[in-house]
């Protein structure tokens, strides 16, 4: 069997026992199918049908296992990004899903340090139901939500001009390597082990994102440090 048939059924095998797993291992089978993948990449530079076979399966599983944990996750429009003025967007009211995961606790970080200076957070039960003046982010419909291949947090990045800053734009990939995956980033296992953990800590979601704003601040301090690799 060669190693991207052996990793079709090991995708086949976790589609299988999707419903039935916790988060935590659908994450860590999610993380340990990327690894796999990682590895035949390594030493295969031309991969052809199969590989291309085995990437679009992986995806799809990534896709599943992040609907599953997170109902309402977005499906990527194709609308272009409209530039936005900061000077507009002061004293607004951001609204997204509850319980908030890490493309959205980092959106709200975001907004939070470099572009509004007072804002409101609103978390939806139910985004059908977002108030009509608030700013929706990650979730269909919203004003902000996932187009072509990025993810919300560099949606709004990309609006107001955020990604010349180096550490930002590794930020960005940080985040939508967690979110739905990519090229692989050295901080996210760690980064998604400590919002599970603040998750568990805070029940309320006005906590928890004041729980992971120092969390974000320390990454992109640390980012700001790392050279740039572009």
């Amino acid at each position: 069997m060669s190693l991207y048939a052996e990793l079709l059924q090991s995708i086949r095998q976790a589609r299988s026992g999707l419903k039935k797993a916790s988060e935590a291992q659908l994450r860590k089978t999610l993380r340990a199918l990327e690894q796999q993948v990682q590895a035949i990449q390594a030493s295969d530079f031309f991969p052809g049908p199969a590989g291309r076979k085995a990437a679009e399966a992986l995806a799809a599983l990534r896709l599943d296992i992040e609907r599953q944990l997170s109902p309402g996750e977005p499906r990527a429009t194709e609308f272009a990004i409209t530039p936005r003025a900061i000077a507009d967007h002061q004293g607004r009211t951001w609204a997204t899903r509850k319980r908030p995961w890490v493309d959205r606790l980092a959106t709200a970080w975001l907004v939070q340090r470099f572009i509004d200076r007072s804002p409101r957070f609103v978390w939806l039960a139910d985004p059908a139901k977002c108030p009509k003046t608030a700013l929706g982010y990650d979730f269909d419909g919203a004003t902000f939500t996932h187009v072509g291949d990025r993810v919300t947090f560099e949606v709004v990045a990309e609006s107001f001009a955020l990604l010349s800053d180096p550490a930002l734009r590794r930020l960005a990939a940080l985040v939508h390597f967690i979110d739905v995956g990519g090229a692989p980033v050295d901080e996210a296992p760690g980064v998604e082990a400590v919002v599970r953990g603040l998750q568990a800590l805070h029940a309320r979601d006005d906590a928890l994102l004041a729980a992971a704003l120092p969390l974000f601040d320390s990454l992109y301090a640390a980012l700001q440090l790392t050279p740039d690799d572009h």
